[in-house]
């Protein structure tokens, strides 16, 4: 029995993602202990395993490794400075990207293309940008529009950079450090799936918790 009293400290993750049934305490965050032996002992631990038949997303609280942590290590504090839920998702990784994976991604692009697009258009039809142009030209050259001037080429242009710095993206290249648009929508997206993954597990009693 461990007689000196130590304090384990927990910084759990909002979400984890896993590819395998065993879940140990490691693989919810980061843990810290100044005794060595108490913090390898912590970080094998096992808190939770995903059967055939069990949903391959739990939602996992603090509590119960608490709770469990306490029933290995008699004197150990547990102070906990991440999460107070995790959601751990049993996910199956896929090595071999076959034909279906790439029809996927050229759906999504071309989804992504033609939406942007219409987009686009269905603006510039509501605003009837072709006459605001021919006004503009007629305003500053005293000629009455033909066609295409350097109005609409200079806006496509325009537009076209406007597009790539926005989503600060040139290929593969990022143009700032700065995460893009898309990336902060998409944490902010995660976010509020990941709330609403625990609070609806809490409503429905299906919350991993002590009893």
């Amino acid at each position: 029995m461990i007689m000196a009293q130590e304090t384990l400290y927990l910084k759990l993750d909002r979400n984890v993602e896993l590819q395998k049934d065993e879940v140990n305490l490691s693989d919810l965050g980061k843990l810290y202990c100044r005794n060595h032996e108490i913090l390898a002992r912590a970080k094998a631990m096992h808190v939770l395993r995903f059967h055939e038949k069990d949903p391959k997303r739990q939602v996992l609280s603090v509590m119960k490794l608490i709770a469990k942590i306490q029933e290995q290590f008699q004197n150990v504090e547990v102070e906990n400075i991440g999460e107070s839920e995790v959601v751990i998702e049993r996910v199956k990784a896929n090595k071999y990207k076959g034909p279906l994976q790439w029809l996927k991604i050229i759906f999504v692009c071309g989804i992504c293309f033609f939406g942007s697009s219409f987009t686009i258009m269905a603006f510039h039809n509501d605003v009837n940008i072709s006459r605001v142009f021919i006004q503009i030209y007629e305003m500053l050259t005293g000629e009455t529009s033909e066609g295409y001037t350097i109005l609409e080429f200079s806006y496509s242009i325009g537009l076209s950079l406007g597009i790539l710095v926005f989503f600060n993206h040139i290929g593969g290249r990022r143009i700032t450090k700065d995460p893009t648009p898309i990336e902060v929508e998409m944490r902010i997206y995660e976010n509020d799936v990941n709330n609403s993954l625990v609070k609806t597990a809490k409503r429905e009693g299906k919350i991993i918790d002590v009893e």
